[in-house]
């Protein structure tokens, strides 16, 4: 049994909707990081960098448990686990892997900028909402000239569309993405496959709010993310 460690993000969509994709028993484990659940000793021995998703396998390597946290990683284990959603081919194996190390190394982290700079950050600095913005936006341009002539991403349908797809469903609530027909055809392919509605429906009555309060900001943005463990 997998036990997932989680909160409704796009981080967390991602795994959600892999384990949905591939029929693997789960058990959501919350993880509220409004609350500051994420600096709870027994979660942080599972997940160091104190970050949600997080997986603890009952039936790991040799049988024996295994937790993993970084949600890239979580991927490529459950993909080696179950040998879904990773070609063994080696061309089609790299291609989704250096896609995947897109979204880890771009996507989430200007994506993730972005929204906090638009929508959570206590002041509104100009600079960093344009800066953060076109770069979204160039990422976007870059997924839909890939998509041109191609159904996914990386070959067959694989774990570089699961990464990706949550972050770009997430920015376009505010980013439009008409104007780029190969990416909006993509999302549409893919919010239309029955598993990933049911990976992003896991605790979807609950959804950070676009205001916070003090506590939450320190805890998510402030001096309780700093407080040394």
């Amino acid at each position: 049994m997998i036990q997932l460690y989680y909160w409704p993000t796009p981080n967390g969509w991602k795994i959600t909707i892999f384990l949905e994709e591939a029929a693997t028993p789960y058990e959501i484990v919350p993880v509220n990081i409004g609350k500051g659940e994420q600096f709870a000793p027994a979660f942080l021995a599972i997940s160091p960098n104190n970050r949600m998703p997080a997986i603890v396998d009952s039936d790991g390597p040799g049988g024996k448990p295994i937790s993993i946290f970084e949600s890239g990683a979580i991927l490529l284990y459950l993909a080696e686990k179950t040998g879904r959603f990773l070609s063994h081919e080696p061309r089609e194996r790299w291609d989704a892997i250096q896609w995947l190390m897109f979204q880890m190394g771009g996507v989430g982290p200007m994506f993730g900028q972005a929204g906090h700079f638009t929508r959570y950050a206590p002041e509104k600095i100009p600079y960093a909402i344009e800066r953060y913005a076109n770069e979204s936006r160039r990422l976007c341009g870059v997924l839909d000239k890939r998509l041109a002539d191609r159904d996914f991403v990386a070959g067959p349908y694989s774990i570089a569309d699961m990464a990706i797809f949550p972050w770009v469903h997430a920015i376009s609530e505010r980013l439009d993405v008409a104007e780029m027909p190969h990416l909006a055809a993509w999302m549409a392919r893919l919010r239309a496959r029955p598993a990933v509605q049911r990976g992003l429906d896991v605790m979807k009555d609950i959804r950070r709010p676009t205001e916070m309060s003090e506590e939450a900001r320190s805890i998510l943005f402030g001096a309780k993310q700093f407080e040394r463990r």
